[in-house]
């Protein structure tokens, strides 16, 4: 299993990109909300967190390996995620994620139905059984917490995690808790455990 890889960026269309690694090229396939990120990048290398999966039909014995690529490892996990709901399979994740992770995930958060039905090959009964499925597993993903996601840097994925669920405890809502730690990641400081990050969340309240 193939589950990084980096190369020169050679040529990004609509779903998919060719990699230049030494002497090969790869294909690999991407979402909508990974090609926006990339777009600005050919000639450069880049180093995409992939899943292989074999697309065709095993009954006529035609299948074809294929890899798809996220920017980092959180966008590759969501994305397994959206996957594992009854209906979705890996084609149809791929032409729904048009929208940045933490987005998708708020409405999923959120029930937001309306907006997850809004997405290319979602209706409404798939919006309702994906909010069902997954709307206790999402919290992380509507935080951006990716170890390498440049806001993230010098905060470990679990103290992010466990301030919001205390920020949850002291009442603030799930969106006002989400805000506040963006507010306070955007800073960039290293914050080793919760009693850190929550003290410079509210120094800055009060500021």
């Amino acid at each position: 299993m193939i589950t990084k890889i980096t190369g020169r960026l050679l040529t990004i269309d609509d779903d998919a990109l060719t990699l230049g690694v030494g002497a090969f090229e790869y294909e690999v396939r991407i979402p909508e909300f990974t090609r926006r990120q990339l777009q600005s990048r050919l000639g450069q290398d880049v180093s995409l967190h992939t899943i292989d999966y074999l697309e065709g039909n095993p009954a006529q014995g035609r299948l074809t390996p294929r890899l798809i690529g996220f920017l980092s490892e959180v966008e590759r996990e969501f994305f397994d995620l959206i996957c594992s709901v009854d209906g979705v399979g890996v084609k149809k994740a791929l032409r729904a994620m048009v929208r940045p992770v933490p987005e998708v995930a708020t409405a999923i958060e959120e029930q937001d139905a309306k907006t997850l039905s809004s997405l290319p090959g979602v209706g409404a009964a798939l919006a309702e059984r994906i909010i069902a499925k997954l709307r206790r597993k999402v919290p992380k993903f509507a935080l951006m917490v990716a170890r390498d996601t440049p806001v993230a840097a010098d905060v470990e994925r679990d103290v992010i995690e466990e301030t919001f669920q205390v920020l949850r405890q002291l009442g603030h809502s799930e969106s006002d808790a989400r805000r506040l730690l963006e507010a306070a990641l955007q800073a960039k400081k290293k914050y080793a455990d919760v009693e850190a990050l929550l003290q410079a969340i509210y120094q800055q309240r009060h500021a």
